[in-house]
């Protein structure tokens, strides 16, 4: 059941015990001409001014956006500082970085799909030849990471046994690590132990470490991991789109795994959390997600951003075809970006990694004005 959503221009009030408080950092702009009060958003080039609570209570969500010092005034009034508190140092703490990289500029992740069937670019790199090369051109376009995947997880796609994945991706994953940064985009124990053992050095798992042994097998192999929400399986994921809340179930699920991962004995510095766009989601439930994407730095962790060329793009504006999705994918990137997202997943490096350079000149001369 949907819940009632209400906005206020006044913070909550009179809620239960039992409601749940979640923040998102509003008001953001560079950290170099931010307010004195504003806050470093991740520890990273970004600062906020405000905060937009949500407090989902019994079906409903209240929503209201106040100044910093303002929410933790009410949060001390209604008994709720505490946990006000802790997700206002996760929002703001510096993140660690991944694979010896830090986060003081965006990163990019070149998709490389060794698939004869993925929404985009299947077939193109599904040799190992052709893929190596290909990764090769993605690092030298300006990629930090290259994410090698073996199975199309497109809605609808049939699985791949694990033999036949794990041959797709092992030979492109060696003849790669020695000169790029490899991750392995897997959701299967076998294939994800097997590529962090030959040279890769990140897991990408879209079912977040919910497979048997996935867990496991990332914690014994001491590797970041990018846990996304993806919940339902690609043969059914499009018709499992009920949320009582679609951006806070989300949230709620990755707050969860990441626990879990905890748990088994992955640090939460090596966690990166991505919303899943495009995966159990129509397209206006992923354009709600990528709106309120900041929502998700108040889980602690690097937040990743996969809308590459996805079908949201299409359904939110004219049905194009994947291979016509360029400008709305660079859209979704700029955004993020202004959201202090620290990762993008990307078809089109080099020209993310433009989007990306013209975007820093504009933070630098709101910091420094015109040229003389």
């Amino acid at each position: 059941m949907r819940n009632e959503i209400l906005k206020n221009p006044a913070l909550p009030r009179g809620f239960s015990l039992s409601a749940r408080i979640y923040l998102r950092p509003v008001g953001i702009t560079p950290a170099t001409i931010a307010a004195p009060d504003a806050r470093l958003l991740a520890g990273g080039p970004l600062a906020f001014t405000s905060l937009e609570i949500a407090v989902r209570d019994a079906g409903v969500v209240q929503r209201a956006t106040a100044s910093i010092a303002d929410v933790l005034c009410w949060a001390g009034e209604e008994g709720r500082l505490e946990e006000t508190e802790a997700q206002l140092v996760r929002i703001t703490s510096s993140r660690g970085g991944i694979a010896g990289m830090d986060f003081s500029k965006p990163l990019v992740m070149g998709i490389l799909n060794v698939t004869p069937d993925s929404f985009h670019d299947g077939g193109l790199d599904a040799n190992a030849k052709a893929a190596i090369s290909r990764g090769q051109g993605l690092r030298e376009a300006g990629a930090h990471i290259v994410d090698i995947g073996g199975e199309s997880t497109r809605p609808g796609a049939a699985p791949v046994p694990d033999q036949e994945e794990l041959a797709r991706v092992l030979p492109v994953v060696e003849g790669l690590s020695d000169h790029v940064t490899v991750s392995i985009d897997s959701r299967r124990a076998g294939v994800l132990s097997q590529c962090l053992q030959k040279g890769a050095v990140i897991a990408n798992d879209v079912h977040a470490l919910t497979g048997e042994g996935s867990l496991e097998a990332v914690a014994t192999a001491k590797v970041p991991v990018i846990l996304m929400h993806g919940p339902a399986d690609p043969t059914v994921m499009q018709s499992d789109t009920d949320y009582a809340d679609v951006v806070l179930d989300t949230w709620d699920w990755l707050e969860e795994r990441i626990r879990l991962c905890e748990l088994a004995g992955i640090p939460g510095q090596k966690i990166l959390v991505d919303p899943g766009i495009g995966f159990s989601k129509t397209a206006a439930q992923s354009a709600r997600v990528l709106g309120d994407i900041s929502l998700f730095h108040s889980l602690g962790c690097a937040v990743v951003l996969g809308a590459s060329r996805k079908s949201f793009i299409a359904g939110v504006s004219r049905g194009e075809a994947s291979e016509d999705r360029l400008a709305g994918s660079i859209t979704a990137v700029n955004y993020a970006l202004s959201q202090g997202v620290q990762v993008m997943r990307v078809h089109d490096v080099a020209e993310t990694v433009q989007a990306i350079s013209v975007w820093q000149s504009f933070q630098r001369n709101g910091v420094a004005g015109q040229d003389n």
